[in-house]
């Protein structure tokens, strides 16, 4: 069985590769994709309703730690970003780091509870399947193709 541990282990190898050392800009754009990802992947399964209610608590709770990310907004295609990113530049990269990564593994981990674990594998695939849209200079870690595993999915999050 999965436990926040294996979530865990998932969302660090996924950051490790698609956003280490990335400025909170890229960041942001990365998290705001492996999101859309796992929001899209477990939306086939839940639907609108009860997605929604599980973000609205994960985030409810990453706020009360992280309270720059009130500024999230939850809708039926998923995660609104656009207040969070004109924010960016003021963000240290080090706690919006850790934010993303527990608003991941919350996620993956509140899923995993309501669901008996049954999602979880199909979640953690996604979810390493997402690489950065644009590599810069600066990356040397491969590019995948997220626009078409978001589009497949029927969902994603909304910037």
């Amino acid at each position: 069985m999965v436990d926040a541990r294996e979530h865990g282990a998932c969302v660090d190898a996924w950051l490790e590769r698609v956003a280490n050392r990335s400025p909170s800009d890229r960041l942001l754009l990365v998290f705001d994709q492996g999101f859309a990802a796992l929001w899209g992947r477990a939306h086939q399964t839940l639907g609108d309703v009860t997605l929604m209610a599980i973000v609205d608590r994960v985030l409810y709770v990453a706020a009360e730690q992280y309270p720059f990310f009130s500024a999230l907004k939850v809708e039926p295609a998923g995660l609104r970003f656009q207040e969070l990113q004109q924010r960016a530049g003021s963000l240290h990269r080090d706690q919006l780091a850790e934010a993303v990564r527990f608003v991941l593994v919350e996620f993956l981990t509140v899923l995993g509870t309501l669901t008996a674990e049954i999602l979880s594998p199909a979640l953690h695939a996604e979810l390493l399947k997402i690489a950065p849209p644009e590599a810069g200079p600066e990356d040397d870690g491969p590019q995948a193709g997220p626009q078409a595993s978001k589009g497949e999915a029927g969902a994603g999050a909304k910037s």
